[in-house]
């Protein structure tokens, strides 16, 4: 039993701790300029050359099976889809907009593909859903609405309502919850109510739970898929803590309470959630696997992304990422599922972090830099049961306590465990050693 009781939450979350991985995945309109899903926003693009991107629009190479066989292989256990980002356009035949991709030449329902593909690989299936909608004319304008800087922004925003927005927004979640089967996560994104206009632009103003009309969007999804996650950034505490593109160095814990919470670091392959093609930054090998391990590490789970491009595919370089994941979790993911941060008395040696299994009978150290010969562990003499690398189930000798030798003298802390280690790294990333703790 795991000394670190988490947060009761109204969904269902036992599953989502242990799987641990997912994949995130941005897809939409954003993914033909290829310069990053925010494009309408920083360019401030009006809605003529963005319908442009409506009209071409066509994923002639969208194979979902083959998206869901590359998650399933990386070691991913879930996903979340983009059904609606800020942009406003629906990726699924919405009775309540023609902004749809019905109406492009997709000529099809790619959720509904997405949903089928991802279920019939087991993963569990999630929506993405964003609250706000830059192309619906009852969203008002605001600080990140992209006709900010019009002359006539006042203007265009007169006569706008959130409330009809809202409801709007309800209709669509029910769509998408009554439509598709069980839906295992809904993610919102994102609230900004502290954010408002200055000067001569005060009437801009953030929007928040109050604007969502979040009370009531919440009963309607739990009605609709009891037991379903829902994330935090409606404004209304749920189910799921959702720090982003940055990797917390503890436990999350609640604000209030100091409660630990169910959390998901939410990260990217490079620098853009959609599909950037000139994007750079791309993480390397050994960070992404480190990133994993660090928030299991803690507590977590990591919610990796995938931007496909506008021909439904990803681009080799996700391609690579995935499968930097699928080399190594096809033979080290013992070490990530159903794990969870390490109990307090077990401190993990320098360059190294500990996960252990929820049932506290396996205790697993990665090793973030390989040490000369030795890793000397304080605490675990005693207490280790057997010893091998989880990579090919290898033994590992190891020596205890006083028995210990230290240059030329026995060791005198009795809690010492000295694993004996082979001169070359193992051919994996991060080797990882599995303990067995005795009873």
């Amino acid at each position: 039993m795991s000394t670190y009781q988490v947060r009761k939450t109204p969904g269902d979350t036992d599953w989502f701790r242990h799987d641990r991985f997912g994949m995130f995945i941005h897809w939409g309109l954003y993914s033909m300029p290829a310069r990053h899903e925010w494009v309408k926003n920083k360019e401030c693009i009006p809605e003529a050359k963005y319908d442009q991107y409506f009209k071409y629009f066509n994923p002639d190479l969208y194979d979902a099976r083959e998206w869901a066989r590359q998650a399933k292989a990386a070691g991913m256990k879930y996903a979340v889809l983009t059904t609606k980002h800020h942009e406003g356009f629906c990726m699924w035949d919405t009775q309540y907009s023609d902004y749809k991709c019905t109406n492009t030449p997709a000529g099809r329902d790619l959720v509904r593909e997405y949903v089928d593909a991802f279920r019939a690989e087991g993963l569990k299936v999630g929506f993405y859903y964003s609250l706000l909608d830059w192309h619906h004319p009852q969203f008002p304008i605001d600080m990140y609405h992209p006709r900010r800087n019009d002359p006539d922004a006042f203007e265009q925003n007169q006569g706008r309502d959130v409330r009809v927005y809202a409801e709007y927004m309800r209709n669509q979640v029910t769509e998408l919850l009554s439509n598709y089967g069980r839906i295992d996560v809904l993610w919102f994104d994102f609230s900004y109510s502290d954010y408002n206009g200055t000067g001569e632009r005060a009437w801009m103003k953030g929007k928040g739970k109050y604007d969502w009309e979040a009370e009531e969007l919440i009963a309607l999804a739990r009605r609709l898929q009891p037991g379903i996650i829902i994330d935090n950034r409606t404004e209304l505490e749920q189910d799921l803590w959702t720090p982003e593109q940055f990797q917390p160095q503890d436990w999350v814990r609640h604000s209030e309470t100091g409660e630990y919470v169910t959390w998901e670091a939410c990260q990217t392959f490079s620098g853009s959630w959609g599909y950037y093609r000139d994007e750079q930054t791309w993480k390397s090998p050994e960070m992404l696997i480190r990133m994993l391990i660090n928030t299991v590490s803690e507590g977590g789970n990591l919610l990796m992304n995938v931007g496909p491009t506008s021909r439904g595919v990803f681009d080799s370089r996700a391609e690579n990422a995935l499968k930097v994941y699928a080399d190594w979790m096809r033979l080290n993911s013992r070490s990530i599922y159903g794990c969870t941060k390490a109990e307090p008395e077990f401190t993990a040696p320098a360059d190294c972090r500990l996960t252990q299994s929820e049932d506290g009978k396996r205790l697993y150290v990665h090793l973030f830099a390989y040490p000369f010969a030795h890793l000397h562990i304080k605490g675990l003499a005693g207490r280790v049961d057997y010893a091998q690398f989880l990579h090919d189930g290898s033994e590992l000798l190891y020596t205890e306590g006083r028995e210990v030798r230290i240059g030329d003298a026995n060791s005198e802390d009795d809690s010492l465990l000295v694993i004996h280690l082979p001169a070359v790294k193992p051919d994996t990333l991060v080797p990882v050693i599995e303990l067995f703790l005795k009873d």
